[in-house]
């Protein structure tokens, strides 16, 4: 699914419209793209791997899908980058937020998130990336990725904004609401990773775009 957001991408068509028109057919089965991380999925393709190369086998696919995935993050940190890059003022005068930090919606576990990969990008850049998410466990935050959550209240002033994580709490929030953070409606950049926004809710000057 991933593969296809990123063929899509490079096409100009909207991925989310794209499944909602397959989704028409009964048997469609739902899947959409997004950062995959986690104990589970980003980690037990690997023993699977691991135990076909001791045996002389190289799993060619599912190798591949791994290195795609791993470089979603990335993937989305650049295209923000890019269309930040309309603003009058350098990347280290910039200012984005990251919405969510866990590896998945509501629920608390960071193990091998791949939201980092989307804030390190930014920082190579030398962008300001402030990170807010209600459910991930501050400590945790800080003890495994070196990250300081920053509360609600304090993400103002931004010139971007990253919904990284579809948390409820995200979604359930008022388009107005939402955006309040952004410095200047009329040159901001919204990514939203996860589709939970209705792009026709959303002013028409800001830079909207999502996987």
């Amino acid at each position: 699914m991933n593969e296809l957001a990123l063929i899509f991408h490079r096409l100009g068509i909207d991925t989310k419209s794209v499944l909602e028109a397959a989704g028409t057919k009964w048997n469609f089965l739902k899947f959409s793209p997004g950062l995959v991380g986690g104990h589970c999925i980003g980690v037990d393709p690997y023993y699977l791997t691991s135990k076909a190369e001791s045996v002389g086998y190289h799993p060619q696919v599912i190798l591949s899908g791994r290195r795609i995935n791993n470089g979603m993050g990335k993937f989305v940190a650049e295209h923000t980058i890019k269309l930040l890059s309309h603003m009058s003022r350098p990347a280290n005068q910039l200012r984005v937020g990251v919405l969510g930090l866990t590896f998945k919606e509501n629920v608390p576990d960071l193990r091998n998130s791949k939201v980092p990969d989307i804030i390190s990008e930014l920082l190579e850049y030398g962008i300001e990336v402030l990170v807010h998410d209600p459910i991930a466990e501050s400590e945790e935050a800080v003890a495994e990725y070196g990250i300081h959550l920053v509360e609600w209240g304090k993400m103002k002033e931004l010139d971007g904004l990253i919904i990284a994580v579809a948390h409820k709490k995200f979604s359930d929030m008022s388009i107005e609401d939402l955006l309040k953070p952004l410095r200047n409606q009329k040159q901001a950049v919204v990514i939203d990773v996860k589709s939970i926004l209705q792009p026709s809710h959303i002013p028409a000057s800001i830079r909207y775009w999502r996987l």
